[in-house]
């Protein structure tokens, strides 16, 4: 079916959630692994402690989107996902940093990124289901956009209070400053959804009846696995080649995520008690810096369809990995905190394609009407490798490193910056379905949008994680 070409302020409205979704998003990574350092975790006890989130979301993602593929209501087909979602979730981000012990911390980010799984996962079909083949670039690249904003602002949050005087801690020693920043993010959150959730429609089935039908026919807890179980066998070539990719990259991200906060409060600051004010210096400045690498996206998203089109998707695709290896690598060789902030460039170019242009590519290859489950499905292959983490860094760097090895989390770091380089390399086995439709076309079309001075595709998430 072809769909109407949508106006700028409606690709807006339908994306704008994701700006909330990003800095409850956000604030977890950034800020949860000194939280638990803070309550009393060693750094290589950290990634076994975000173990219950991912493992939940490797389960989540696939059952949502195929539910999201059958349901229709008052709120159409993907948006009482967002809702949902984003109700759960915004109350664990408000009670989040009023943890008292390990294990109460860890239950939270467990219900957090669970909830974050189903506000997120059926976003990337929501695109696919409202806008047509020579939109979707346009539609990603839009959630890129809100992913970067969302992500500047969550990053930067804590360090924005220290500069405004918030001072102290809480009872458990969770900063006041980080406190403050997640109890806002409950509120950005909902409210963020809420907004996506009521200016934006959705399309019915386009033969009720049948949709019916089907419905009941696929109706119980053993026909959703047999659907999903059934779309894993199915898997069309170019979502398999993409898989690989994005294995990687999100293993290197997770390489970033879990440790980069540390290690800038380590290696930078010099920082070996994590009760000091030295690292919580180092700390703020490291969650400081993730903000830049979200500026950056929201910089860049502006720019990939133009790149997309005068190149292809998949070269700017691998150019950007190359970009974010680059500079996971280089914080090796920085001592000095300004010159820290010119590696997270690196990674927000990254980034920025990361979060658009493996979905452009893989939206073209997929059936509509299973559209859900198998973004479901591809969002496994970013909840695997944060698994991997957290059952495999701790022994890894014990083993490797040392036990309390202080450079340990640089090392995870630079580990990052190599995944992200061979997850570069396997995008030329990728086969772009897409290419059959000259991306000068979708451009050209682009452009006659009232969109903004760029004159191209515009504005563009799990998924982080977004997952």
């Amino acid at each position: 079916m072809t769909r109407p070409r949508l106006s700028f302020w409606q690709l807006f409205n339908m994306s704008f959630g994701f700006l909330g979704i990003q800095f409850g998003w956000g604030l977890q990574l950034a800020n949860m692994s000194a939280v638990y350092e803070r309550l009393g975790a060693r750094p290589d006890e950290v990634p076994l402690l975000w173990l219950a989130a991912p493992v939940t979301g490797l389960v989540v993602q696939p059952i949502v989107g195929a539910l999201s593929d059958r349901t229709w209501g008052p709120l159409g087909r993907r948006r009482p996902y967002f809702l949902v979602g984003a109700i759960l979730a915004s109350i664990a981000l408000f009670f989040m940093p009023t943890s008292g012990t390990l294990w109460m911390a860890a239950g939270l980010l467990w219900v957090l990124d669970a909830s974050i799984n189903v506000s997120m996962e059926p976003f990337r079909a929501f695109v696919a289901d409202k806008l047509d083949v020579s939109q979707r670039t346009s539609g990603f690249v839009m959630q890129s956009l809100f992913i970067g904003v969302g992500a500047s602002l969550a990053n930067a949050m804590p360090f924005a209070l220290s500069k405004m005087g918030v001072v102290g801690s809480t009872a458990s020693g969770i900063p006041l400053t980080v406190k403050y920043s997640f109890q806002a993010g409950a509120v950005v959150f909902i409210v963020a959804v809420l907004w996506t959730v009521f200016t934006t429609t959705e399309f019915p089935p386009e033969d009720m009846a049948a949709f019916e039908r089907a419905k009941k026919g696929r109706g119980g807890f053993g026909a959703l696995a047999g659907e999903i179980a059934e779309a894993v066998r199915e898997m069309p070539a170019t979502m398999r080649q993409l898989a690989v990719v994005q294995f990687l990259t999100w293993l290197g991200l997770f390489c970033m995520w879990l440790f980069f906060v540390p290690a800038v409060a380590r290696h930078v600051f010099g920082a070996t008690d994590p009760q000091s004010a030295l690292y919580t210096r180092g700390v703020e400045w490291g969650g400081f810096a993730f903000a830049f690498y979200s500026i950056t996206c929201f910089v860049v998203a502006l720019a990939l369809p133009r790149l997309a089109a005068a190149t292809s998707r998949k070269a700017v695709h691998a150019g950007a990995l190359v970009c974010g290896g680059v500079g996971l690598l280089s914080v090796y060789l920085i001592q000095n905190q300004y010159l820290l902030l010119l590696t997270m460039v690196g990674v927000g170019i990254a980034w920025a394609s990361i979060l658009s242009m493996p979905y452009a590519i893989l939206s073209t290859a997929l059936p509509a009407a299973r559209m859900g489950v198998y973004m479901g499905v591809f969002n496994m292959f970013i909840v695997l490798p944060e698994i991997i983490a957290a059952l495999g860094f701790g022994p890894f760097t014990r083993a490797v490193f040392g036990v309390d090895n202080p450079n340990a989390p640089l090392y995870v770091v630079m580990m990052g910056g190599g995944c992200l380089l061979l997850a570069a390399a396997l995008v030329s086995r990728v086969h772009d379905v897409g290419d059959r439709v000259p991306v000068g076309a979708v451009i050209d079309a682009d452009e006659h949008e009232p969109l903004t001075v760029q004159g191209s595709a515009q504005p563009v998430p799990s998924s982080g994680p977004a997952r």
